[in-house]
């Protein structure tokens, strides 16, 4: 068996539907093999379908017995999530 693997994944700018699909790919990956971040600092745009597609990895992550963070959220990224009455969702997962 592998060893878990740890990995990081930037996510863009704008975070919109035409960027899901390679975030997703990304995230069905990491998420079966090990410990993932979500780095969020220069997240400017996020769609709601993209903070609940997060949502599903780190339960996913979860499930598989690994680590799932969202490092370093900026304001636009915080203010979607309160926004959205989604704060105690994120908030065992949002760290920074």
């Amino acid at each position: 068996m592998a060893e878990p693997s740890s990995r990081t994944i930037a996510l863009p700018a704008i975070v919109d539907l035409d960027a899901l699909d390679p975030i997703r790919d990304e995230l069905v990956d990491a998420v079966e093999s090990g410990e993932v971040r979500v780095a969020c600092s220069g997240t400017e745009r996020i769609a709601t379908n993209a903070l609940f597609l997060l949502l599903s990895a780190a339960e996913t992550a979860r499930r598989n017995n690994f680590g799932f963070k969202v490092t370093a959220p900026s304001e636009a990224f915080r203010a979607a999530v309160s926004r959205l009455g989604l704060g105690g969702r994120f908030a065992g997962i949002m760290e920074g």
